[in-house]
């Protein structure tokens, strides 16, 4: 692969690690706002108000982090930071788990953040 097409999906991958992050932000203030909404509708019920309590803490906050790290690989990706690689590495397999267009980009990010050539341009930089 020369180096264009080589910029070309490293760039693919950093813009669409990006996007995917900023979804997952939006995401989770979304869940956060709907769940604390669900709380002050549930009454007098505690156990509800208590289980809404807790998923409205923690749900954004897991999905906001993971958000959060992809936010930053993507971003390192872009500006060809050595880290970023291995982040993204990470990043990727683990998106591999959310079907289907995680799967798909997790298994292209990797194809691409795994080939030789971009080993090499990694170390270089």
């Amino acid at each position: 692969m020369d180096e264009s097409k080589l910029k070309k999906h490293l760039t693919l991958v950093g813009a669409i690690q990006i996007s995917f992050s900023l979804l997952g932000l939006l995401g989770a203030f979304i869940v956060f706002f709907s769940l604390s909404f669900a709380r002050g509708q549930a009454g007098d019920d505690e156990n509800a108000r208590m289980v809404l309590g807790i998923l409205s803490a923690t749900v954004p906050l897991v999905l906001g982090s993971v958000s959060t790290v992809g936010l930053v690989g993507g971003i390192g990706l872009l500006a060809y930071k050595r880290w970023a690689r291995y982040l993204m590495i990470i990043v990727a397999a683990f998106e591999c788990l959310a079907m289907p267009f995680g799967t798909i980009f997790g298994i292209y990010a990797l194809w691409v953040l795994m080939k030789d050539e971009t080993i090499k341009r990694f170390n270089e930089g």
